[in-house]
C-alpha cells in the first residue's frame, strides 16, 4: 500500500473537507452586512442580492445594517468575520477611498477580502446652477480659473464620492473652488437648486429631473463611457478633461480565506440576478446605475485600481480624516 507524505495527506483531507463544506453550503442563515443606513444605494443593492440568494439557496439571507464612519464600521466587522461563507458584505467606492484619507484604518480593501463581483457602477453628473453662465465643461473651467476660490461646490460629506470627484476635477483642471459638505444628497441638492452652492457632482437619477425642469444645468457624466439613460450628455473626458473617469459603485465581498467553491456559488447567483431584464431595468432607470457582474479576479483588480486612483486624489488635495 503506497505511503503518502503527511503534508500531502493533510492537503488532500483539507481539500475534501472544503469541497464537502461547499456542497452542504448553506446549511444555516447567511448574514449580509450593509455598512450604511437603510434606504441608501448600498442598502438597496445589498437587499437585491439578499433576496436573490435567499430564493436560490432556499436559506434566509439576513440584511444587517451596520452604518458609521463612512462605512468603515461595518466593513471592519466583516473583515474580522469567520471566512466560512456565512458573512457577506456590501462593498462600495467608499472602501476604495478610505485608505487614502483615513490616518488609521483597520482593514485593507484589497488584501482582507475575497472579492465576489462588482454589481453596478453609478455615474454622477456634473451640474451647475443656471445663474452660472457656462454651457459646457470648458466654459465652467474658464469661469473657475477667472474666479479662483469664488465658486462653491456641494458634496455629501468629506471623503464621499461627490467630494472626491470634484477634487479630482479641480486637480486635473487646475481650478480652485470652495467645498461645502452636507449630511447627505438631499440637503446638498436643495441648496444647489436654491443657488446657495453652484457646482456639484450629483447622482444621475436624483438630479436629472431638476436638470430637465431647468432648475439645474447638466454638463457631463463622470464615467468613462456615456450613460444610456442620458446619452445626450458627454463624458467629462469627452468635454475636455482628458483621462477623467470616476463613479460611485456597488459590489459584494466575503472575508479573505472564504473557500473558493463557496465564492463561486455566490458569484453565480449575483450574475444570474444581473442577467434578469427586470433587475437590469431597475438598476438603470430607477437606481441610475450600470449593471456589471464581472469575475472575482476582475473585481479585485478594479478595487486595487480604485484604491490607487483615490489615493492620488487625496494626496493632491491634502484630504485626511482622523
Amino acid at each position: 500500500m503506497p505511503q503518502f507524505p503527511s503534508t500531502l495527506l493533510a492537503l488532500a483531507l483539507a481539500a475534501n473537507a472544503g469541497l464537502a463544506a461547499a456542497q452542504a453550503y448553506p446549511s444555516k442563515p447567511i448574514r449580509l452586512i450593509i455598512p450604511f443606513p437603510p434606504g441608501g444605494p448600498t442598502d438597496i443593492f445589498g437587499r437585491m442580492v439578499a433576496q436573490q440568494l435567499s430564493e436560490s439557496f432556499k436559506q434566509q439571507v439576513i440584511a444587517d445594517n451596520r452604518p458609521g464612519a463612512g462605512g468603515n464600521i461595518g466593513v471592519e466587522l466583516a473583515a474580522k468575520a469567520p471566512p466560512d461563507g456565512y458573512t457577506l458584505t456590501g462593498f462600495t467606492v467608499a472602501q476604495s477611498i478610505a485608505p487614502g484619507i483615513y490616518k488609521k484604518l483597520s482593514f485593507d480593501p484589497v488584501k482582507d477580502f475575497a472579492h465576489i463581483s462588482l454589481i453596478a457602477t453609478v455615474p454622477s453628473v456634473l451640474m451647475i446652477h443656471p445663474s452660472l453662465p457656462a454651457k459646457n465643461v470648458k466654459e465652467l473651467i474658464a469661469i473657475a480659473k477667472a474666479r479662483p476660490d469664488e465658486l462653491t461646490y456641494a458634496s455629501t460629506g468629506n471623503g464621499t464620492s461627490p467630494h472626491m470627484l470634484m477634487e479630482m476635477f479641480k486637480w486635473m483642471t487646475g481650478t480652485k473652488m470652495v467645498h461645502v459638505p452636507y449630511k447627505g444628497a438631499a440637503p446638498a441638492l436643495i441648496d444647489q437648486i436654491a443657488g446657495q452652492v453652484v457646482v456639484a457632482f450629483n447622482s444621475a437619477v436624483g438630479a436629472l429631473p431638476h436638470a430637465r425642469g431647468g432648475k439645474l444645468r447638466a454638463l457631463a457624466v463622470s464615467t468613462e463611457n456615456r450613460f444610456s439613460a442620458m446619452p445626450e450628455l458627454p463624458t467629462v473626458a469627452e468635454a475636455g478633461v482628458k483621462g477623467f473617469s470616476g463613479s460611485s459603485w456597488q459590489g459584494i465581498v466575503a472575508p479573505a480565506g472564504t473557500p473558493q467553491e463557496i465564492l463561486n456559488r455566490v458569484h453565480a447567483e449575483v450574475v444570474k440576478m444581473l442577467q434578469k431584464p427586470e433587475q437590469r431595468e431597475r438598476i438603470v432607470n430607477v437606481l441610475g446605475g450600470i449593471p456589471v457582474g464581472n469575475t472575482p479576479a476582475e473585481f479585485r483588480s478594479y478595487v486595487a485600481a480604485e484604491v490607487a486612483k483615490w489615493d492620488k486624489v487625496a494626496k493632491a488635495a491634502n484630504i485626511t480624516i482622523n
